[in-house]
């Protein structure tokens, strides 16, 4: 941004609405107003002095009075556009013809050199850099100072006359680069404030995604740990009934009553997930009641030799309602497992609390004499959800298996 358009924007800012504007459309008018009433003010009085005042020939006066309202003409038509605008030739028209003026004054009246306040402000409001604004500024100036420094070479005038307007040269130099540095600093604050405005908001999103992430795998895995399982158990079980209703009606019309039980299951199990509450197992029940009614309801629907054992239990699990749904989580998975791969002949289902001081948990184990596998080479999505799920109680998931050997997923929480 140049100098011009620095000043403009701080001092004369166009505006831009409601959104976004630096003042309000009333506050940008009076702006510009008082300053068009300060140019018409002290231009006027110079006018008024040379008219009424000046004690000078026909000769100059009507030079001086011409300068000024040429002057003021300039500003009607090209100055006080280019201060609210970028248009730097009308700019440059107007400094040009403010600059004659000026050197006009000085050469005929220097007692209305305090006009030199008006020029020294306006060349740094409509220059757009400051090499043009210093130039600007020495021509001024130099105008100005053309008129006094021959009246005091014929004696006419002291030599302050001159120094004033040097001094005036100075100090508008001083003044116009050091706005321009303290507008540059503001303008780099401003980039920095925006930068950071902008990093912030890529922060908020970057959050949100992780969010809408972390939501959709909670939710898959929900989805697999519940309604996946329900489904691939009606499906085996439709199955069953197929194969078995043309020969075994009675055991058919049993399994068709078992699908009605585990879709009825699902539902409810659906209609928790959306309610955001407990899986439904453990609805006004214990996890051991839960643990059991899975383990009853796997043997009917397999046809496997499925227990629960609870010795090592001893009492109170001493668990919070999240803690028990990753056990009982870790239970199902490790049940569809079973029936999906192990080709076993036998489930136990193990609840075991460890009292080890502050390391104290409480361990769902699901061990199976299947065909068993390499855990190193073979660890599903299921697995995977299962231990992220562990891990956000500060739990874990172990599996010990080898092909041949049965398999033993061990899911633990920690106990109070």
């Amino acid at each position: 941004m140049t100098v011009g358009s620095r000043l403009r924007s701080a001092v004369l800012p166009a505006w831009r609405g409601e959104d976004g504007a630096p003042v309000s459309e009333a506050g940008w008018r009076a702006t510009v107003l008082a300053w068009h009433v300060a140019v018409a003010a002290m231009l006027g009085t110079a006018l008024v002095r040379a008219v009424a005042v000046v004690d000078a020939d026909g000769g100059p006066r009507a030079l001086l009075v011409g300068a000024l309202v040429v002057w003021a003409a300039a500003y009607a038509l090209l100055g006080a556009h280019a201060l609210v605008s970028r248009h730097e030739r009308r700019a440059n028209a107007y400094l040009a013809v403010m600059v004659t003026a000026i050197g006009v004054v000085g050469w005929v009246e220097p007692s209305l050199l305090f006009l030199m306040f008006l020029v020294y402000t306006q060349v740094w409001f409509l220059t757009e850099s400051v090499p043009a604004g210093v130039r600007w500024t020495v021509a001024a100036a130099a105008a100005s100072t053309v008129g006094p420094l021959l009246a005091w070479t014929r004696g006419d005038e002291p030599l302050w006359g001159p120094g004033q307007t040097l001094v005036g040269l100075a100090f508008s130099l001083a003044m116009g680069l050091w706005v321009n540095g303290l507008l540059a600093k503001s303008e780099q604050r401003a980039a920095l404030i925006e930068e950071l405005e902008s990093t912030r908001a890529e922060l908020a999103d970057a959050h949100r995604e992780q969010g809408v992430a972390a939501e959709r795998e909670r939710w898959a895995r929900e989805v697999h740990d519940t309604l996946a399982q329900g489904y691939t158990s009606i499906v085996v079980l439709a199955q069953t009934v197929a194969a078995q209703l043309p020969g075994d009606p009675g055991a058919a019309a049993e399994r068709v009553a078992l699908i009605e039980e585990v879709a009825r299951e699902n539902l409810a199990e659906a209609r928790a997930m959306v309610a955001a509450f407990a899986p439904v197992a453990l609805d006004s029940s214990t996890l051991v009641d839960a643990l059991g009614r899975l383990a009853e309801r796997f043997g009917r629907e397999t046809g496997l030799a499925t227990r629960l054992d609870t010795a090592a239990l001893a009492g109170d699990a001493g668990l919070t309602r999240v803690e028990e749904i990753v056990l009982l989580r870790g239970a199902q998975e490790a049940l569809a497992n079973v029936r999906r791969h192990a080709a076993a002949r036998a489930v136990v289902l193990r609840v075991s609390r460890v009292e080890t001081g502050e390391a104290a948990h409480v361990s769902v184990h699901v061990e199976d004499d299947g065909v068993g596998f390499d855990p190193a080479v073979a660890d599903g999505v299921g697995l995977a959800g299962l231990r992220d799920r562990a891990e956000q109680v500060g739990g874990a998931v172990d599996v010990v298996s080898a092909p041949g050997a049965g398999t033993r997923v061990t899911v633990r929480v920690p106990a109070r």
